[in-house]
């Protein structure tokens, strides 16, 4: 799993387009001093509103809503080698990397994979172009990419990339949030970070056009714990976030212990009710 010489380029693959990274929530946020710490001392990226970090309270609903998907496929990454294409700040890939046999972490945000290359040393960390990856044809054995092709201008070519790079056999997960309850009623995302918005067809019909068979679904959702903080904020935690965000109001102590206090466990994910889940999860094969 060698990179390629001369692979490194624009994120999105298009000269006229500016790149942009993985993002957490769903309103842009600015950069927060916050992230200065963890428990261990180590340093946080910034938060900007592009990506989630572990380790910080007011994002923990976020970092464990899309940890929650990294342990749910981490079994199907037992003992192969794993491409994660996007890999934010990194946590996700080292997940992956405890038990996976070994894990190359690539993302276009060159603090980002600074930050992990130090921060993960089990995860082999990558500056690249997500449309253009800079892995051999057939190498690896899946290939990971959450939260990431909703950035992509060229959602199409990337997918087909990740196809190559993936052994006969081999599996594609792929998360993204789900168009309809994302960004309900809208043209255009909310997020000012996401290019294209997808729904399950769309997902489902971007996966098959890029030469992916035995395609699954699931959904993402909120569980009874999760349901109860819905309640008592409002009727959705993830407004009540989101209006913050966009305000910069500042946050109740109970809302504030509310979010720390949410798990991995909180969340749910099937293939019940697809059009009504938060975050869209694809399952497929290259044949």
């Amino acid at each position: 799993m060698e990179p390629r010489a001369g692979a490194s380029g624009r994120w999105c693959g298009e000269d006229t387009r500016p790149a942009t990274p993985r993002h957490a929530g769903p309103g842009k946020r600015t950069e927060s001093a916050i992230d200065s710490k963890d428990a261990g001392g180590t340093a946080h990226l910034p938060i900007t509103g592009e990506r989630t970090v572990p380790g910080v309270s007011r994002e923990n609903y976020w970092f464990r809503r899309h940890e929650a998907v990294y342990a749910a496929l981490s079994p199907r990454c037992r003992g192969g080698v794993v491409l994660e294409a996007g890999c934010g700040e990194g946590y996700g890939a080292d997940l992956l990397a405890g038990v996976a046999s070994r894990v190359l972490a690539l993302d276009y945000d060159g603090l980002a994979i600074g930050h992990a290359a130090r921060r993960y040393p089990r995860v082999a960390a990558a500056r690249a172009n997500l449309v253009g990856l800079p892995v051999r044809a057939a190498a690896v054995d899946t290939v990971v990419s959450l939260q990431v092709v909703e950035h992509l201008w060229d959602q199409e070519r990337f997918l087909r990339e990740c196809r190559r790079v993936l052994r006969p056999g081999g599996t594609l997960v792929v998360s993204t949030p789900n168009r309809l309850t994302f960004s309900p009623g809208r043209d255009t995302p909310l997020n000012p970070f996401h290019t294209r918005e997808l729904a399950a067809s769309e997902l489902a019909g971007l996966l098959a056009d890029a030469g992916f068979v035995d395609i699954e679904l699931a959904g993402l959702r909120h569980g009874a714990r999760l349901r109860a903080l819905d309640a008592a904020h409002g009727g959705s935690l993830v407004d009540t976030l989101t209006a913050l965000a966009v305000s910069g109001a500042e946050w109740s102590p109970r809302l504030a212990a509310d979010v720390a206090s949410v798990t991995t466990a909180d969340f749910v994910l099937d293939a019940s009710g697809l059009d009504a889940c938060l975050d869209l999860v694809g399952i497929a094969a290259r044949p």
